[in-house]
């Protein structure tokens, strides 16, 4: 039928033609829209009509039949269209193959090429089977229902009438078109340009006028002038190239265009020469020199040319009865805008009849405005409004854009107008251009402009940098254009940076320049303190770490700097990361590094500079893991008061500002954005929507607008990439546009050129193993993705890159993994298969950004081309993204649960008010301020409360509401206290979602089986999106019987069935057909072995060893894809099939193998070469020898000394080169519970040498005594690797039970009068003994019994050695007392308090006897008392025969004797049992008083000194003076570092709540940890409203005396220094910072525990707390 013409749209609006069927309201675009895609749908044939027909005129056939055919007829559609196609489109294909093949017997030729166009290379048996499927069917229905059909089918298409369409309508009005006219109305393609950038004009502009004026000024120029104009310049370009078309890589038109840009530049000529050598070569100087003579000719003649070529094309102003004008104007105005144009027109009226009021001129004059301005501020008041949201609010006026220095953003700054593309209202440059096909919907924007001439006009030379950065740019000339611009803030600032820039402007190179800053800041007398920081590079995707790795680490190599991957994929120890000073990882693996409070709290603390790439990731459901971690890192920096540079690289994005508030970015200094005039190459974009509803419809429009595309950059002599998104659907888009090529004559297009280079190529590529790899090369075809061999992949980039393949078919891999751009790349369809959504999902913007960056060669293209072939409903959304229209979103909200649990885990939030301000360092935060209707925010809830502190409350409320009833945190909400679980911590660690810890809660019960196992985790929350489709049953059958050792609960049609049967599928190895199956299986392996060792690790908290050893076997069964039953040889892939068959059938496990030498297991396999093999093999398992040694502590405490020796033999291969992790516990059968489990690591170096490794711990024991207890160690890698080792207590022998403890009697306090001696009376200020002393009194002063007084400190032991000396000075004045203290220090201050109340007051002699001190012997022997250390005392009474003074000992007094059990124990054992061995010899009695804390075995020790029923007084602990409440908290993490770290936030807290104002003493285990207590204690307070509220004194000198100041100023160099300012002192025995703490003047003092007598014994004043981390000792 011939074509008809056809009514346009012009037509049926202006001429009152009205449709005969239905009307369509004008005004409601979205109902048209809905109706135009019903009529659609109408035109094809549907796959659920097509069943329906069948099922209702296939008489005598069983519904089941039918449904088996109709099953394998959508079963063969899936094989030609493509097992990635979604369900709709196979379904559709199925349509169509019956549509095809209903009225033909066989496949013949026609139907082959319509099937072979619409849906590309197909397999021929599947056609066949295809038709004979469609004619069964036919051959049920009657033809009556098959020419139903067929008529039914005609309609729909439209070609069931040959009446011209138009001919019955009758016009309403006559209307002639004038002669030029037709032109106008004739033409099909409606392509429009959208002027949208119109400058403010006055409305009686005269343009025409305008116009001709211009036209006679450039009439009237310089005539002579043109003769240097294009034509000029391209002569002599010719003739100094010498038709050389080789050397003219840019073209003649190009060339002589660049060289005019160059030549109207604003620099001189001499800064011209360099460029111009550059762009010519030295070989043409004389054509440069005549450039330069002439270049002010040269531009005047071009100017002049291009304005005339301008006013020819602007069409002339059309008078009013040229055309009538059709239709009406509506203009909407705001109340606002109203105001401002009367306002405006009232001003016109003033100026009219120049007069101006009064009122204006005061107002005028207040504001400091001439009238003018005034007038002026008012036009640009009404030009703002007329641009404003109409609804905006009553309050809505103009507020001027704030301007940033380094922000160069056209569009922000041009005025926009709007265009309708798509039913979405879109703001559009006012370049683009639109193409309204009858297929299609074609937007184009033009490549971008060059940036301005007057930015980055200074290139800064790499020769101008430090060796430093020459040596990390030692390639490279110079720093492009945007480098250039930020070098300064880079190189030389520490400030937060936010860089956004088009792909492939080079924001690598402004990464580097930031890692070179900080290297430079740790080099000391030329050496980089390598140990002192820590670079952290987050990539989006792990192809881009694995790149960033190879250029960093290359680049970085010749400073010493190591570079590593840290991500999923590659895992590094803890000696490789503290060897490591960048890393390169991903934003999931950093958020698990650093949620780990037990693990990497040092790598975190050594981070210096993070840097972030594509950042505007966070709109994307990535996006919350990009949050929290720059949320924690400000934390971090907040808290720490360190320095830690943020850097954010990104493309363009909308609301940029919004995100350098988020990155803490300074935008005045360190925010810079460059739009699209910044590329390297322009860019121009198309993006094209396919019309077609039916799924068959649009794949075959998608080939023929793809391939006439490609065709139209092929014929302008370009290469093109074409990018789908499976890897066959490469195949089929090559052999598709060749077919296409080959149906219209244009394969000579594409064939290579034939020259000696193209037939190598021909040659190479014939080898290659992929046959349709060689047939498509021969049409100049390529395909690359990562299915292909690595081999096959580098001849394909070979070749495209040497011009003999034109177009090349690929994946995203290709843009992301390997640096090959084209001139052209085309995106051919959008739709992308998501595992993690269990659909398919738009093509992400990050990727569509990579891909466009692989347009246009820099080298070669003076401009790129970009395409996006997409439905005609997401057109809007890429135009939108590409164009920057909407602003990035936070994601946040999603994840909000999980994320704060991982806060609370870490120890950083421990309320709901550190929460809530926790929050406000995400970008939840700023967006929610910025646009609060988008988070459902009221804007009057906004503008009562503008910081959302209430809003923010209630988010964290009913997060900690959810995570408390998963049981991750204990939430007490009553005072907003927060405390993780062990359940919230494995979860924060395994990255589980808190709706799967629910799951686990329900469902882990104490006995499950395998099965159960399985199922508990394929109903975890993290597989709720996938999706059951009805074309995957078949197949999911097929993997239920092929796969699944397990039975499956909930069958293939639930979610939880279908991971299931994946999961257990994995394991078998069994193969997948089905591309969504594949991406599904991928995605249920990798997070179901997370889930599993989550499980894990519950089992193993919950002290279960039965499911923790089911578990753990589980999880190596997942990694190793090897069932439990099978046997552990087949972890070895060197093993054939038929020998793993072999010992499976002969039960030949690894502990039997063990026992067999080589020969007869190579008889046992029936091949006797492979029994050495296999011994081998075998001896590679990892295995250890246990051997355990048990030591009662008490009855209910064991000590077990484990020894592990290795009994494997080690290689690198099998083993890795570092270590072998095991699992080992202690286990008591009888009651199924783990009293001790820890993870264990075995070196290569242990293995090796074969060292025994021993590891001691603790166990309760209960009475009765069980049998036994187990060790077990279990490989946390290998299957059938695990030793048990019995633990017998059949001879155990426990200790005997202890008295009670001395009760305190209810006595009279005694006066001091009891001392019956003046002198003793007046050296104490009290009147009664406490009531211990009244108690031991007796005893001590008035009798020679040795005593033990165990009482706790603060009790006032000291006394009672004091009433034994002075009983020693009353009744035995000749002889001596020996005081003997365990520290130096306490000798000191015991020294200085008797020096003046013993020796001066009562005059006796005292003398000191330590290290530091040795008087002669003479002041010993004559001294009354002698106080000492042990190791002194045992040094001088070792020669007691000789020394007199040591036979006159009457009383030795041991302070802290309890120190028996440390490692001083056996000096004091010594002196004990010296000083008994003295006495028998002289036969004087030496009384032996010893003083200690309460003890458990009081009565062991007073039976040693020798101590009967009188003179023992062992009181309870808690008989002290002064109550005391204790507080314990436990601690997880086997590291002590990092477990002393995450003690110090709830100390603080602990000070807060117990001791706001008292003073606070802080016990550490060690010296360096009370400076490192402290200054986080520091940090803490630096983070608090009130940051000195621990100073009681003033900083400076006051003006009445005071010692402290100036005492401060004394240690004004030490360490100690700064933490007094803060009042958090770091203590490690100095006697001046005891002075502050004394007076009061500082809070919390941090002490070394060992010193514990000289902080907690000397300090007299009152403590209201003592908080210890010694428990964090091992």
């Amino acid at each position: 039928m011939p074509e008809l013409p056809r009514l346009t749209g012009a037509l049926r609006a202006f001429g009152m033609v009205s449709s005969q069927e239905e009307s369509l309201p004008a005004d409601d675009l979205t109902e048209r829209k809905s109706l135009i895609l019903k009529k659609q749908k109408a035109q094809s044939l549907s796959w659920e009509s097509l069943t329906s027909f069948i099922k209702k005129n296939a008489s005598g056939i069983s519904n089941s039949e039918i449904s088996g055919v109709i099953k394998q007829l959508i079963a063969t559609a899936k094989l030609i269209v493509g097992s990635e196609e979604s369900s709709d489109t196979v379904k559709c294909g199925a349509a169509f193959l019956f549509d095809i093949f209903k009225n033909v017997e066989s496949v013949g030729q026609r139907e082959a090429m319509q099937l072979r166009n619409t849906f590309g290379p197909f397999p021929a048996n599947a056609a066949s089977k295809a038709c004979e499927l469609v004619k069964k069917i036919v051959k049920w229905l009657p033809e009556s229902a098959l020419a139903q059909l067929s008529s039914e089918r005609e309609e729909g298409d439209g070609a069931a009438s040959n009446e011209e369409f138009g001919r019955s309508i009758k016009f309403a009005m006559d209307y002639s078109p004038e002669e030029g006219d037709e032109d106008d109305f004739s033409s099909e393609e409606e392509e429009f340009t959208l002027n949208t950038n119109k400058k403010d004009i006055d409305l009686r502009y005269n343009a025409a006028a305008v116009i001709d004026s211009m036209a006679g000024d450039v009439d009237r120029g310089n005539k002579a002038g043109l003769e240097f104009g294009s034509a000029w310049m391209k002569e002599m370009i010719i003739k100094y190239f010498e038709g050389n078309d080789a050397a003219l890589s840019l073209g003649l038109d190009e060339l002589s265009t660049t060289i005019y840009d160059v030549l109207s530049s604003q620099r001189s000529d001499d800064e011209l020469q360099t460029e111009m050598f550059d762009l010519l070569g030295f070989e043409r100087f004389e054509l440069i020199q005549q450039l330069l003579e002439k270049r002010s000719q040269i531009i005047k003649s071009w100017t002049a040319e291009t304005t005339r070529a301008l006013l020819q094309q602007i069409p002339k102003k059309k008078t009013e009865n040229e055309r009538p004008t059709y239709g009406c104007q509506v203009v909407v105005q705001s109340t606002e805008e109203k105001f401002l144009a009367k306002q405006l027109r009232k001003e016109e009226k003033r100026s009219k009849k120049d007069r101006q009021s009064v009122e204006d001129q005061e107002l005028a004059g207040a504001l400091d405005m001439s009238p003018e301005e005034l007038r002026r501020t008012r036009e640009a008041a009404l030009r703002a409004a007329s641009s404003a949201p109409l609804f905006s609010g009553r309050s809505a006026g103009y507020s001027k854009v704030e301007r940033y220095p380094f922000v160069f953003d056209k569009q922000a700054e041009a005025q926009q107008s709007s265009a309708y593309i798509s039913g979405t209202k879109l703001v559009l440059p006012d370049t683009i251009t639109r193409k309204d096909e009858k297929l299609y919907e074609e937007i184009n924007i033009p490549p971008t402009g060059t940036a301005p001439a007057n930015i980055g006009t200074n290139r800064v030379l790499i020769s101008s940098l430090d060796e430093i950065g020459q040596a990390a740019f030692k390639n490279t000339k110079s720093l492009n254009l945007i480098q250039s611009v930020v070098f300064d803030t880079a190189y030389k600032t520490n400030e937060n940076l936010l860089i956004c820039a088009p792909t492939g402007a080079g924001k690598t190179n402004i990464a580097m320049l930031t890692i070179l800053h900080e290297i430079n800041q740790h080099i000391t007398h030329g050496v980089i303190k390598k140990d002192e920081f820590k670079i952290v590079y987050v990539a989006p995707m792990k192809a881009l770490a694995a790149e960033m790795v190879r250029n960093f680490g290359g680049r970085l190599e010749a400073l010493g700097i190591i570079v590593r991957e840290l991500t999923g994929d590659m895992s590094l120890t803890k000696q490789e990361i503290l060897k490591t000073q960048m890393l390169v990882t991903t934003p999931e693996k950093w958020d698990v590094v650093t949620r780990k409070a037990t693990g990497d709290v040092a790598l975190a603390q050594l981070v210096r500079l993070l840097i972030i790439d594509e950042v505007h990731l966070l709109h994307d459901d990535r996006g919350p893991v990009i949050e929290t971690l720059v949320a924690r890192t400000k934390r971090q920096v907040e808290s720490s008061q360190s320095m830690i540079r943020i850097v954010g690289l990104s493309a363009t994005l909308p609301n940029y500002v919004d995100v350098a508030t988020f990155l803490n970015v300074n935008p005045y200094q360190g925010l810079f954005f460059f739009d699209g005039r910044f590329r390297p190459v322009p860019l121009g974009q198309t993006f094209i929507g396919i019309k077609a509803v039916n799924k068959m419809n649009q794949l075959r429009d998608f080939n023929t607008v793809c391939y006439e595309k490609v065709l139209k950059q092929i014929q302008a002599g370009y290469q093109v990439m074409v990018f789908v998104h499976a890897r066959n659907e490469t195949v089929r888009t090559a052999f598709a546009l060749s077919e296409l090529a080959r149906n219209k004559g244009d394969s000579a297009l594409f064939t290579p050129e034939q020259n000696p280079s193209y037939g190598e190529a021909q040659k190479a590529m014939a080898r290659s193993r992929n046959k349709q790899l060689r047939e498509m090369f021969l049409d100049g075809f390529g395909i690359h993705h990562a299915g292909m061999l690595r081999q096959d992949r580098n001849l394909v980039e070979k070749y495209f890159t040497e011009g003999h393949i034109k177009v090349l078919v690929c994946t995203a891999t290709l843009a992301w993994g390997v640096n090959l751009p084209a001139h052209a790349v085309i995106i051919k369809g959008t739709q992308i298969y998501d595992a993690k959504r269990g659909q398919f999902v738009d093509l992400g913007i990050l990727d569509v950004m990579q891909i466009f960056g692989r347009a246009g060669r820099p080298q070669f293209d003076s401009f790129g081309q970009g395409t996006i072939i997409t439905t005609h409903d997401k057109l809007s959304h890429y135009l939108s993204l590409m164009t920057r229209q909407n602003p990035i979103e936070s994601q946040f909200t999603n994840s909000l649960t999980d994320n704060l649990n991982a806060e609370i885990s870490l120890g950083t939030v421990t309320n709901t008010e550190e929460a809530v301000r926790w929050l406000s360092y995400t970008y939840l935060f700023v967006r929610m301020r910025k646009n609060p209707l988008v988070y459902g925010i009221s804007h009057a809830f906004w503008q009562d409360d503008p910081q959302l502190e209430s809003h923010r409350m209630d988010l964290v409320v009913e997060a900690g509401r959810q995570l408390d009833k998963a049981q991750m945190i204990r939430f007490e909400e009553h005072t907003g206290y927060m405390f993780s679980t062990d359940l919230g911590r494995i979860a924060s660690n395994f990255y589980i979602k808190h709706a799967t810890v629910e799951v686990i809660n329900e469902m882990l019960r104490p006995a499950m089986t395998e099965g159960d196992i399985f199922n508990l985790v394929a109903n975890a929350q993290e597989f709720e999106q996938i999706k059951v489709r009805d074309d995957e049953m078949e197949e999911l059958d097929r993997l239920t019987s092929d796969g699944c050792e397990m039975v499956v609960k909930g069958g293939k049609e639930n979610t939880h069935g279908k991971v299931n049967i994946l999961l257990q599928s994995y394991v078998s190895r069994v193969s997948v057909d089905s591309f969504s199956l594949v991406s599904d299986m991928a995605y249920v392996a990798q997070n179901a072995s997370r889930i599993m060792r989550a499980l894990f690790e519950i089992a193993l908290k919950n002290s279960d060893p039965l499911k923790a050893s089911k578990l753990l076997e589980m999880c190596k069964m997942l990694d190793k894809r090897l069932w439990i039953f099978e046997n552990p040889m087949r972890q070895f892939t060197i093993l054939s099939h038929e020998i793993l068959q072999k010992l499976e059938a002969r039960r030949l496990l690894p502990h039997k193998l063990r026992e067999m030498d080589s020969k007869e297991i190579g008889q046992m396999v029936s091949h006797l070469k492979m029994g050495s093999l296999i011994k081998k093999l075998v001896h590679q398992i990892p295995q250890l020898n246990l051997e355990a040694s048990v030591q009662p502590i008490t009855r209910t405490v064991l000590r077990v000394r484990l020894e592990i020796t290795p009994d494997f033999h080690w290689d690198d291969k099998v083993h890795g080169g570092t270590s072998e992790p095991f699992w080992i516990w202690v286990e008591d059968p009888e009651n199924n519970h783990i009293y001790h489990s820890e993870y264990f690591l075995l070196h290569k170096k242990q293995v090796y040498n074969e060292e025994p490794q021993s590891i001691v711990f603790t166990i309760p024991i209960f009475e009765p005594l069980p049998s036994q207890y187990y060790v077990k160690a279990v490989s946390d890698r290998w299957i059938g690797s695990s030793t048990t080792h019995p633990m017998s207590f059949k001879h155990l022998i426990l200790p005997e039970r202890h008295p009670p403890h001395t009760d305190l009697l209810n006595l009279q306090p005694l006066p001091l009068t009891a001392l019956q001696d003046l002198r003793f009376q007046a050296l104490y200020s009290h009147t009664h003994f406490n009531p211990i002393q009244t108690q031991i009194f007796h005893t001590v002063y008035h009798t020679d019994c040795n005593v033990l007084l165990g009482a706790p400190t603060g009790s006032g032991k000291t006394l009672a050695a004091e009433l034994a000396i002075f009983r020693v000075f009353r009744e035995y004045p000749k002889f001596k007392a020996v005081y003997i203290a365990p520290l130096k220090a306490l000798v000191r201050e015991r020294m200085d308090d008797w020096k003046v109340r013993i020796e001066q007051k009562l005059g006796k002699k005292v003398v000191e006897l330590t290290g530091d001190v040795t008087p002669d012997m003479r002041a010993v022997a004559n001294a009354d008392l002698i106080v000492t250390t042990p190791e002194k005392w045992d040094g001088v009474s070792r020669s007691w025969q000789t020394r007199s003074y040591v036979k006159a000992v009457a009383l030795l007094v041991i302070d802290e004797i309890h120190l028996l059990g440390d490692d001083r124990g056996p000096v004091l054992e010594v002196i004990v049992s010296r000083t008994n061995f003295i006495s028998s010899h002289t036969e004087k009695k030496v009384r032996v008083v010893g003083l200690s804390t309460a003890l458990a075995n009081a009565r062991d020790l007073a039976d040693w000194l020798g101590i009967k029923e009188m003179g023992l007084f062992n009181f309870r602990p808690s008989v002290r003076p002064v109550p005391l409440e204790v507080h314990v908290k436990g601690f997880p993490g086997q590291h002590y570092c990092p477990r002393m770290a995450t003690m110090n936030k709830p100390c603080f807290q602990a000070i807060k709540t117990h001791s706001p104002y008292k003073p606070v003493l802080i016990f550490v285990s060690s010296r360096r940890q009370t400076r490192l207590t402290a200054l986080d204690l520091i940090a803490f307070l630096a983070a608090e409203d009130k940051p000195k509220q621990w100073l009681h004194m003033p900083e400076e000198d006051p003006p009445q005396p005071d010692p402290l100041p100036p005492l401060m100023r004394s240690i004004a160099g030490a360490p100690q220094s700064l933490t007094i300012l803060m009042t958090c002192k770091g203590h490690s025995g100095k006697p001046l910072l005891s002075l502050f703490f004394t007076n009061s003047k500082i809070m919390p003092a941090s002490s070394y525990l060992n010193n514990r007598n000289y902080l907690g014994q000397n300090t007299r004043v009152p403590v209201s707390r003592v908080s210890t981390g010694a428990a964090g000792q091992r």
